[in-house]
């Protein structure tokens, strides 16, 4: 672990751009072999759109990376946050835990905390929209998020820092896992029931994500989270739906072709609010 950590505490640049890079191409392939929907669309104009709001996500953590380090180095220098708080009472804790509770606190704020909150304060699930009005998830969903979701992301992965007084390597390490995992489970694969519900249990799997994006209420408002499953059944936000029986999207944003216009979706957190409709569990 303290190898792994060394490295993650001086990651260059290079190996980040990598793992997102590596990711995406990874998932894309496997979107080829095994497809869960053979979707009727040109992959590529459709990733053309996702991989623009990925590199604004990229340039906003970028521009904001400072603070992350800022607080990070406070936080270790003043013994603050959980993380420091544990290592100060069980010194001799392995380093093992010492990771696990810090990559699962930062994903509890940083991701599902963010997401809940996105599902539920208005203002923020204008922007949050953006991801959902995709009918044809896949792996390049993953990071179609609205430059404003960006920020709002971000300020949640830095008020995480603080709380948990992450150092650095765990940071980096959280954020590659959080990557690949999302990609993963955003991936339009598909996998064994009985395998998917087994991984369910400890990462959120392909087939619990999908459940997420579902066109109407109330499955849109579960299965928030990202890297570990166990924050929805604590929460009891945990669903379950046939994979089959899924249309993605968002009931208020319907039209396929304002869905794939940049502009369009660029525009729909300054429109008029359009509160979801639709409360059939049964769709």
């Amino acid at each position: 672990m303290d190898t792994i950590l060394a490295y993650f505490d001086n990651i260059p640049s290079s190996h980040r751009s990598l793992i997102l890079v590596g990711g995406i191409a990874f998932f894309w392939l496997i979107e080829y072999i095994i497809p869960l929907f053979r979707f009727n669309y040109k992959k590529v104009n459709h990733a053309g759109i996702n991989i623009f709001f990925t590199l604004t996500t990229i340039v906003v953590n970028f521009v904001l990376a400072f603070l992350l380090l800022k607080v990070s180095d406070w936080t270790v220098a003043n013994k603050f946050g959980v993380l420091q708080w544990i290592d100060l009472q069980f010194p001799e804790l392995s380093a093992w835990w010492y990771v696990l509770i810090g990559v699962a606190l930062l994903d509890f704020i940083g991701a599902w905390l963010a997401h809940y909150v996105e599902h539920r304060v208005p203002f923020f699930w204008r922007f949050h929209l953006v991801h959902h009005t995709d009918t044809h998830v896949d792996t390049t969903t993953a990071n179609r998020h609205h430059p404003g979701e960006s920020v709002i992301r971000f300020a949640f992965t830095l008020l995480g820092v603080f709380i948990v007084g992450a150092p650095v390597a765990i940071i980096m390490l959280y954020q590659s896992m959080s990557v690949v995992l999302s990609q993963f489970n955003h991936a339009n694969i598909h996998i064994p029931k009985k395998v998917d519900k087994w991984i369910s249990y400890v990462i959120v799997s392909p087939n619990m994500h999908k459940v997420h994006h579902h066109h109407v209420l109330p499955y849109t408002d579960t299965n928030y989270g990202n890297i570990f499953s166990i924050w929805d059944h604590i929460f009891r936000t945990f669903a379950v739906k046939d994979p089959n029986t899924l249309v993605y999207g968002v009931d208020t944003y319907p039209d396929a072709s304002e869905n794939a216009n940049l502009k369009s979706l660029l525009k729909i957190p300054f429109n008029k609010y359009r509160p979801p409709t639709t409360l059939n569990a049964d769709e």
